[in-house]
């Protein structure tokens, strides 16, 4: 699989592989204001939450390794259905936006030019050991290059798993809404 790959361009629309996804200062956006709602109803305004808000994406990159199933050699049984992985794959990207809020990073496209290119040769397994990877080095350097990296190698994880663009952002959508509701619920 090839990756023909711009994050964001200068006015801040998501590319990946020549497809143009989403205005990523929407998801922003959407996101800023979920993380608002949760911050005020659970009385965490002006909390630092970057520690716990990495974690939380280290965990729901590892839920959807484990819905992948991509390193269990000893199994016989396959990945779960496209649905649930897709879901788990959002519930990364919300805690990657998050990130860049908590980070003031969410400006980020009228700062990069062009990610470079990197060959596909890495299977499942090491796209998310390199996810996990770059999500520590983020949190031990929370730099604007290394959130694009972590942002990267994510995007191109989705990739890898067959997502489209506009399945990830209709997904993105949809559990923004679950969250909404979540809340409303006291979950």
């Amino acid at each position: 699989m090839e990756f023909s790959f711009f994050l964001f361009d200068i006015i801040g629309l998501c590319y990946l592989k020549g497809e143009l996804a989403v205005d990523i200062k929407r998801l922003f956006q959407m996101q800023r204001e979920l993380d608002h709602t949760i911050e005020m109803k659970n009385n965490l305004q002006g909390e630092d939450l970057f520690e716990r808000k990495v974690f939380a994406f280290l965990v729901e990159a590892a839920e959807l390794a484990n819905e992948t199933r991509c390193f269990k050699f000893w199994s016989q049984k396959g990945p779960s259905h496209k649905d649930i992985l897709l879901e788990e794959y959002v519930d990364g990207i919300h805690f990657l936006l998050s990130l860049g809020i908590e980070k003031k990073m969410d400006s980020i496209e009228i700062q990069l030019e062009k990610v470079k290119e990197e060959p596909n040769h890495l299977n499942l397994t090491s796209y998310f050991i390199k996810v996990n990877e770059e999500a520590l080095a983020f949190f031990r350097n929370p730099s604007t290059e290394l959130y694009l990296k972590l942002f990267y190698t994510y995007l191109q994880l989705g990739t890898l798993l067959d997502f489209t663009l506009k399945e990830v952002e209709e997904a993105y959508f949809a559990k923004n809404k679950v969250n909404y509701q979540r809340q409303e619920s006291n979950y």
